[in-house]
């Protein structure tokens, strides 16, 4: 039983990954990562547009998944025969590994969660077996009011293929700016959809101290990952503080609810259409 067990280096192993500190509680994760937000800085500048903006969002999306998969999923603990057998009866690494029969499902959210999503599924059929990996789609728009203010989302279809019993629900959105989008999704899922998730982790390039607060009010159990945080509407005393400690006073959305500083309508920008 020992001999199984392997290298004690690679049993119940923890992952840490860099998140910035802030006080918006323990399922917000807001990584810490400076190439990343040397990638992501370059995909909101004025002037980059397609091809670049899909090879951005391909690289900032494999290292969010890449760090959720590693944190969040269950695990188990595999001997692998490595090519050494042949010659070494020891050529056998035993270590733990993701379990590949996780059943998962990612979601993807026309029109800018498109191609994030297609990154995050063909990502998750590397790592697991592909019979237990599922993409759903919603088609979601945005409601405005006649001074252009966002006022909801509005639901136009649904392609859900089966129940989420016990999957990881993945939801990939690059702008998490009023949280409205995401508390339509999961509301429909919750309505209409069979089964109880195992977690429900939303990834996003960047998010505002307004849409924590809404998916911690509507959907407390939600886990986020992001790779920044803007609240660049705030006074510059809030600034200061660490994220988080003073919530109320944070704010990342203008009046007519971009995000600030954002990255410039990031749906208009990838399908090079700009309604």
């Amino acid at each position: 039983m020992e001999e199984m067990e392997g290298d004690v280096q690679h049993r119940r192993l923890s992952y840490r990954f860099p998140e910035l500190d802030h006080a918006y509680g323990d399922n917000v994760h807001i990584l810490a990562d400076p190439l990343a937000l040397t990638l992501l800085a370059r995909l909101g500048q004025k002037g980059v547009i397609q091809p670049e903006v899909t090879r951005l969002l391909d690289s900032l999306y494999r290292t969010l998944v890449h760090t959720v998969v590693a944190a969040e999923f269950p695990r188990e603990t595999r001997a692998i025969p490595t090519r050494m057998i042949d010659s070494e009866e020891r050529g056998v690494w035993t270590g733990e590994t993701i379990a590949a029969s996780s059943p998962a499902v990612v979601v993807a959210l026309a029109r800018a969660g498109l191609v994030p999503a297609q990154v995050t599924f063909d990502f998750l059929n590397q790592v697991l077996d592909p019979q237990h990996v599922r993409q759903d789609h919603l088609s979601l728009g945005r409601q405005t009011d006649t001074a252009g203010r966002v006022i909801g989302v509005n639901l136009g279809a649904a392609k859900i293929g089966g129940s989420v019993e016990k999957a990881m629900l993945l939801i990939p959105d690059p702008m998490g700016a009023t949280g409205n989008t995401i508390t339509t999704a999961l509301g429909h899922y919750q309505d209409t959809v069979v089964g109880r998730p195992a977690r429900v982790i939303a990834m996003h390039l960047i998010v505002t101290p307004e849409y924590l607060r809404h998916v911690a009010t509507h959907h407390p159990g939600t886990i986020v990952y992001a790779l920044r945080l803007d609240r660049g509407l705030s006074a510059p005393d809030v600034l200061d503080a660490t994220p988080g400690t003073r919530w109320s006073e944070e704010k990342g959305l203008n009046a007519h609810q971009y995000v600030v500083p954002g990255a410039g309508g990031l749906g208009e920008v990838m399908n090079n259409s700009w309604v």
